[in-house]
């Protein structure tokens, strides 16, 4: 028998967005419906962000022999290492799953229903034995591995990011299609673990990023024994006695990669499909739902948020989304959606990470009037003292001497990147930087090292210099 719900906003997905939205629409009172159907916590907490940063945590006491911090039992077996680490990793896992959970939600007044949503009208969705008809929608359904169409591929068994966290045992060789941050992440990881990693990309890797940046990466990872094809076209994939065959064409030739396994990490794709968006008027494009600034989508009464939308997917992304659809959807306060203010990190190491405008886009922007502050590692004493000097920073500054963008590369940049975030976003200016009071020895302390060379030409202006003269003369 089909029961019928009356909510005021029905939530689909219960990803870092979803959640999000479900949380804070309860708290004030609302009645929220959350439907899932598959697990709590979405793609971040299942298949993404936890997991790989867990595993990437114990490779990293691997190759430092020995943490304090994670105070892990590793041992020099490639495998024995491998066993651990996704002890680990499913202990982490563990340990957050309850904030996502069933039940916390269910404490705070949420109606939650693990069923399959599919829309049947403008303003009515099913799920399972319910029918929900809410005054607002909030789709926040993620996205999925993209799999690109390589000949031969669908002959194979390969790993997504939502199936590598399974294995059990250490993949003596592994091939990674797709040299973005999936798969430069994990083919570090896998590799300090002790497999054979190969990654390959037909394009450049951390083809978003600074490229002299992302050049120290790529250094850094091929000097650990990383290797990293770019550039290669993967012209077919085969089945063979030692495991799938990956063929590929570059400039230099054609080679074949034989690997026990095979991961693709070649993007996301939306997840748009089956609910029902054709009957409910939602507009569709190949990037996902199309929205407008406030995350309304063709049909007024449903918004979306997260990777389902396309731009940039991050966990961080859809919890800032997730909070400008609050604004509008209980308080009709006009709100604009910036997408420079969601910064990235790839936490390899050494890590990469960016804020605010890229250079080429500040150029575009403000043209000749962009200056490029650095401040590098091999200078810092802090870097200098735990031997880290490879890296640096990047300050972007426009007129007026306000910080547009930043480029981070080294240790912890994905803390700097937090703060020059908030840097950008709040619009600071030089003088507010180079003012800083920051603690002795730190990598932060670079932030400030950047931004005093903005001033470097002071102390040689005449006007400056005759200034301290009048007053100097005066006693």
């Amino acid at each position: 028998m089909t029961k019928t719900l009356t909510p005021d906003i029905c939530v689909i997905g219960a990803g870092s967005g979803g959640l999000s939205v479900a949380a804070a629409a309860s708290a004030f009172g609302e009645n929220v419906v959350l439907i899932e159907k598959n697990l709590m916590g979405g793609e971040c907490l299942n298949y993404g962000c936890v997991p790989s940063k867990a595993l990437l945590a114990s490779a990293k006491s691997v190759q430092h022999q020995f943490d304090p911090v994670l105070a892990m039992d590793l041992d020099v077996s490639g495998d024995a290492n491998f066993q651990k680490a996704h002890q680990h990793l499913t202990q982490v896992i563990a340990a957050i799953a309850p904030h996502d959970s069933v039940e916390r939600f269910e404490s705070l007044g949420v109606t939650v229903l693990k069923e399959k949503a599919e829309f049947i009208s403008k303003d009515e969705v099913t799920a399972g034995d319910y029918r929900i008809k809410a005054r607002r929608f909030v789709v926040a359904t993620g996205s999925a591995p993209a799999v690109p169409p390589i000949p031969g591929l669908g002959d194979v068994d390969y790993l997504t990011n939502e199936t590598v966290f399974d294995l059990t045992e250490l993949p003596s060789a592994l091939t990674i299609i797709g040299a973005g941050a999936v798969g430069l992440e994990l083919g570090q990881a896998f590799h300090r673990l002790g497999s054979k990693v190969t990654i390959i990309d037909a394009a450049e890797a951390f083809a978003k990023d600074d490229r002299e940046f992302a050049g120290v990466v790529l250094q850094a990872l091929r000097a650990e024994g990383i290797e990293i094809i770019e550039h290669a076209n993967v012209s077919g994939i085969a089945s063979t006695a030692s495991g799938p065959t990956v063929r590929i064409e570059t400039q230099s030739g054609n080679r074949e990669v034989v690997s026990s396994h095979l991961m693709v990490a070649a993007g996301r794709l939306a997840n748009t499909e089956g609910l029902g968006f054709g009957v409910a008027g939602v507009k569709t494009n190949k990037h996902g739902v199309e929205v407008d600034g406030a995350f309304r989508t063709s049909n007024p009464r449903v918004y979306a948020i997260g990777d389902v939308i396309g731009g940039r997917q991050f966990t961080h992304a859809a919890g800032y989304q997730a909070g400008l659809v609050i604004r509008n959807l209980l308080f009709r306060l006009p709100v604009r959606y910036d997408e420079t203010r969601v910064p990235w990190t790839t936490f390899t190491e050494p890590e990469l990470g960016h804020a605010g405008l890229t250079l080429a886009e500040a150029r575009e922007k403000h043209g000749d009037n962009v200056r490029v502050l650095s401040a590098l590692f091999a200078k810092n004493d802090r870097a200098i003292a735990e031997g880290r000097g490879h890296g640096g920073l990047k300050l972007y500054v426009g007129p007026r001497g306000i910080l547009l963008g930043a480029d981070v590369v080294g240790p912890q940049a994905g803390e700097a990147i937090n703060f020059l975030s908030t840097a950008c976003s709040q619009k600071m200016k030089m003088k507010d930087l180079a003012g800083l009071v920051l603690v002795y020895p730190t990598y932060g302390e670079a932030i400030r090292t950047a931004a005093l060379s903005y001033f470097e030409a002071v102390p040689k202006n005449l006007w400056v210099r005759r200034l301290i003269s009048v007053l100097k003369w005066l006693g």
